[in-house]
């Protein structure tokens, strides 16, 4: 490559760069001062006054290859944005599964590509709506799916052979997946044919985002029921997202959300390949979801990193062969963490900002945050600006005409290059103290985001790291015209309603004999409980009864506070 150089023109450009400090830089911040002494990324990687060829790793292009070969630097696939542009898949869930529906169909009208799944809370945890612990809260933060029947209310009149769905939810993630497969079932699927994603990722739930159920070592082998499953049974759906995202989220820095969701990725790994599975298997349907913040040139090299870390676990530690397995897809989310109630429409240039961070990185889909999602479930108006956000930078602002543009940009690369140093040096260090469920158990994932998520509030405080609106070019007496999303009075009683009706009309004898089954399979560790899962759901067993059931045998999860 021409920015490639040699020994000897490396040192001739290291001597030019020390004259031009001494001479150009030197006169310049005589007569103006930079802003501050030391620069660094969000992510608190130090950042110079300009970078060379001298910055540039001697082996650049072997590090990155050509778009769609390995180690997959410069993106996936060999034309990326040029044969198809990434799903435009806005998240959605409130409600009944009614509710839920008019939202996505009035998203597909507007354009939206694929669809993604948001669960209220006792959905999330594995209770019933009509659950003590779960009044208030029915269809609150998500859609409330109880049975098949709320399944079949949410995605009624969606051709699921042409649309993709992504399913967030963790702990009770294969329940969701059983009624995803029983639905398509019922409608006469090929099941080969169904694109989509279950979350499914609990790890980062441990670490981060907090909603668990069972303990560490029956969740794990859930998620590994989920891989082994798909693999055999639904050739084009992605049994996991190992998610990065709420990790961030949680208040991480972006080093640490792509390196701990790697040490997930590879726990989840060594537990399918335990089975007798080989990783080719099973890891070209395994995908990522990423956070995109608004550093730009940190965030694109963050990806492309990822990439690349990800590519060489594959087939180096664990020996994959097949290209499709070494290839990283991720789909990403703009940073709900930076969204500010105060001048709330001004997050619509934040959100702007963080797509293009997303697209620039190579991401395979995206969702794009609403400008009201500070203040509660985005309205439809929201939704639209935040999709025809997507659809700019699809259709009007040329970034999707060149495969990685960025890539060759000093800085960029030097960034990439440290990333992809640091990562793999958490990774090694997360080996030598006995792996990631040891340490989630012993709180050092917690304590390393605490201390950054930390760092940063204090840094807001002061003014360190300025929030337009908020403790820079803040408005007093700033006055809120906004509408948000109303909460429907009548959703808890409407779901409730109908979880009343299923338990009125099924075979309560034929449920229980499953459940017997149930407990018996999951007893056996080497046994998968998707199959009886999906027998389950079809004979109308609830979310609860599924989950209070397997409770009783492998008891709940209590976290030991780390301060």
């Amino acid at each position: 490559m021409s920015n490639q150089i040699t020994d000897t023109q490396r040192q001739e450009l290291l001597d030019e760069i020390s004259t031009w400090e001494a001479t150009d830089v030197a006169a310049f911040l005589a007569k103006q001062k930079e802003k501050k002494a030391q620069f660094h990324t969000y992510g608190g990687l130090p950042v110079k006054r300009t970078y060379t060829a001298a910055d540039l790793k001697p082996n650049l292009q072997e590090e990155l290859g050509l778009p769609g070969q390995y180690p997959f630097t410069r993106g996936p696939y060999p034309t990326m944005y040029r044969s198809r542009t990434w799903t435009m898949r806005q998240i959605a869930g409130f409600g009944t599964g009614e509710d839920t529906n008019r939202r996505f169909k009035y998203l597909i009208a507007q354009g939206q590509t694929g669809l993604s799944t948001d669960f209220d809370m006792p959905t999330l945890m594995g209770y019933d709506s009509d659950h003590a612990m779960s009044e208030g809260e029915v269809g609150r933060e998500g859609v409330a799916i109880d049975t098949l029947a709320d399944m079949e209310a949410l995605l009624e009149g969606i051709d699921l052979e042409k649309i993709s769905v992504s399913l967030t939810i963790n702990p009770s993630a294969w329940i969701l997946l059983a009624m995803y497969v029983a639905l398509a079932k019922k409608r006469g699927y090929d099941m080969h044919k169904l694109s989509g994603t279950i979350q499914a990722d609990i790890l980062k739930e441990y670490i981060a985002q907090k909603e668990f159920v069972f303990p560490i070592a029956p969740s794990v082998r859930l998620v590994r029921d989920c891989i082994t499953y798909c693999a055999k049974n639904m050739k084009r759906y992605n049994p996991i997202n190992v998610s990065g995202y709420h990790i961030s989220e949680a208040g991480a820095s972006p080093l640490h959300e792509i390196a701990f969701t790697m040490c997930n990725l590879i726990t989840y790994v060594e537990e399918v390949c335990k089975t007798g599975m080989h990783v080719d298997e099973f890891a070209p349907r395994l995908a990522f979801f990423f956070v995109s913040q608004t550093d730009i040139f940190e965030e694109v090299a963050k990806f492309r990193a990822a990439r690349r870390v990800y590519a060489k676990i594959m087939r180096e530690r664990f020996g994959a062969q097949n290209p499709e397995s070494m290839r990283l897809r991720f789909h990403c989310q703009t940073a709900a963490a930076t969204l500010t109630k105060p001048q709330y429409q001004i997050n619509i240039v934040r959100t702007a900002l963080q797509a293009l961070s997303a697209v620039l990185g190579g991401a395979q889909s995206l969702h794009t945050n609403g400008m009201d999602e500070a203040f509660s479930i985005p309205t439809e108006e929201a939704m639209k600006i935040a999709l025809r956000t997507q659809q700019i930078l699809a259709e009007e602002a040329h970034v999707t005409e060149v495969v990685d543009p960025l890539g060759g940009s000093f800085y960029v690369e030097h960034l990439t290059d440290e990333y992809e140093r640091k990562i793999f040096e958490i990774i090694d260090e997360v080996g030598r103290n006995g792996g990631t469920i040891k340490l989630i158990e012993e709180g050092w994932f917690q304590r390393h985001i605490a201390d950054f998520a930390y760092e940063q509030a204090l840094n807001k405080q002061s003014g360190d790291k300025p929030v337009i609106g908020v403790n820079l070019f803040h408005e007093a007496n700033e006055v809120h015209d906004l509408k948000t999303h109303p909460h429907d009075p009548t959703a808890e009683r409407r779901q409730i309603e109908r979880l009343q009706r299923v338990r009125r009309e099924r075979d309560e004898a034929r449920l229980q004999t499953l459940l017997d089954q149930m407990v018996t399979i999951a007893h056996d560790d080497a046994q998968n409980l998707l199959p009886i899962t999906i027998e389950l759901v079809e004979a109308g067993a609830s979310m609860g009864d599924i989950i209070e059931r397997l409770k009783s045998i492998w008891g709940t999860h209590r976290e030991v506070p780390i301060f």
